[in-house]
């Protein structure tokens, strides 16, 4: 279903006009360990935007992560060169701060790359958020992304959370997965096309 120029622009992608932003795909997780996108990226679209919706983690102190495949989602250990940083608040005011967290990112690893440090699970703590790739059917360069999102941490406070980097492959990316460290979370993720 293509977006208005509105509605894109609250997404987050202004300046683009009616039927360029389209809604692909859309999965909820109910319990669920993982969810795999293992459909939708082509070449149809040069940019593709995952959005987050109210992820709750069954399993408390656990990082949101996600890896791609070249192999129609077999595998999730593509080679990923990545960074990571995150501004925090406390709910009391205390320790706000912003900083490099050099445990959460990657040199040529094919571990599940973070998007969140570690996120509550409490009845009322979830996180929200988007991630960007681009272009990840071409075969001609690596496949960067970006990602933001804003995380209840489990002692608190809150996170905003940034990483961003490149699979390093000439490979098509065709299938992408998220999950937790550990355990089954609930909420919903959508794929967008962006022309």
């Amino acid at each position: 279903m293509p977006l208005g120029a509105n509605k894109a622009a609250i997404m987050g992608v202004a300046g683009v006009s009616t039927g360029d932003v389209v809604l692909i795909q859309s999965q909820t997780a109910d319990g669920d360990t993982t969810l795999s996108f293992t459909s939708g990226l082509t070449s149809t679209y040069g940019e593709y935007i995952f959005k987050f919706y109210n992820i709750g983690p069954a399993t408390d102190a656990q990082s949101f992560s996600f890896q791609g495949s070249i192999d129609g989602g077999s595998n999730y250990n593509v080679t990923m060169t990545t960074t990571f940083f995150q501004a925090q608040h406390q709910e009391d005011g205390a320790n706000g701060a912003v900083n490099y967290q050099s445990s959460l990112d990657q040199a040529q690893g094919t571990a599940f790359q973070p998007l969140t440090q570690v996120a509550g699970n409490g009845a009322d703590e979830c996180l929200v958020g988007e991630l960007h790739l681009f272009n990840p059917a071409g075969t001609t360069y690596v496949k960067h992304y970006f990602s933001r999102f804003s995380t209840y941490h489990q002692e608190d406070k809150m996170v905003n959370d940034h990483t961003s980097g490149y699979f390093n492959t000439t490979d098509n990316i065709d299938a992408i997965q998220f999950k937790f460290g550990s355990g089954n979370f609930d909420g919903n993720i959508k794929l967008w096309g962006v022309k």
